[in-house]
């Protein structure tokens, strides 16, 4: 497979707080990759490096065969949190078409392929009975869903989802792993942070971090004891794929969450 992002010797600072030192890394084109590591490990720092939205400190970086910056309008990327204005009457529909603005001229008038754009998208994360609400009236699983419906009517060659189903019902969960899948379907590559080990299991490319590459490559070559304990600690060598693994300063929830010591924590 062709590589989606190649970096050799990457380095990401900010001041004198490393978040993710050098490291060589390649992710396949046209396939599903998960990011996965403690919490300040460096993943949402990656992922906002591969959207050209922050420079690298040290070494190359490519994506999709071009600087980041460069391809930066054809990466689409979906925050982890997305803060709205509760007086800002605008409603599900709308805010999914925002996505389509950066493409649009002045007057911002929508063809008839844009309208369509949105009614797919609407579709594909089940948000169709929601597109007439305002964005206040929903749930923090609906908002999520809007904001990846929002990501997925960009013009794009490439979606960066930033830990997407984290704290969601089962409903919104399933709603945008089908929306990745269709990403997938289409050849467009996917790279998805995450703190759930499930995730990374059905991923077809799985990069481990903890403020440098640990490793990467399929699932199961990935998450072994030896790479687990290298990445969170001693304490993960045992512990069973199909959970999420948090540092410390989450509060523990049941049947969820496993709580883990990792070596450090640094800020990401």
């Amino acid at each position: 497979m062709t590589a989606a992002v190649r970096a050799t010797g990457l380095e990401l600072r900010y001041g004198a707080v490393v978040a993710l030192a050098a490291s060589d890394l390649e992710i396949p084109d046209g396939a599903v990759t998960v990011m996965i590591g403690p919490n300040g490990s460096g993943k949402s720092s990656l992922l906002t490096a591969v959207a050209g939205l922050t420079t690298p400190t040290g070494g190359s970086l490519e994506v999709l065969g071009r600087s980041p910056k460069e391809i930066r309008s054809r990466i689409a990327l979906v925050p982890q949190s997305t803060r709205v204005n509760e007086a800002l009457p605008v409603t599900v529909r709308e805010v999914v078409a925002m996505g389509r603005y950066a493409d649009l001229g002045l007057l911002k008038r929508f063809s008839a392929a844009d309208r369509a754009a949105v009614d797919e998208a609407l579709h594909t994360l089940d948000l169709e009975p929601l597109a007439g609400r305002h964005l206040r009236e929903l749930s923090g699983g609906q908002r999520q869903r809007v904001f990846v419906a929002q990501g997925l009517v960009q013009p794009r060659d490439m979606l960066l989802l930033d830990e997407p189903t984290t704290g969601l019902d089962i409903g919104s969960v399933q709603a945008i792993r089908q929306a990745v899948r269709a990403e997938r379907a289409a050849g467009r590559p996917v790279l998805v942070t995450t703190h759930d080990f499930g995730e990374a299991e059905r991923a077809d490319h799985v990069v481990l971090l903890s403020n440098r590459v640990v490793a990467e490559g399929p699932p199961e070559r990935v998450l072994t004891p030896e790479h687990l304990a290298a990445a969170y600690g001693y304490e993960a060598s045992h512990i069973a794929a199909g959970v999420s693994i948090d540092d410390p300063a989450h509060s523990p929830v049941t049947n969820r969450h496993i709580h883990v010591e990792p070596r450090h924590i640094p800020t990401d």
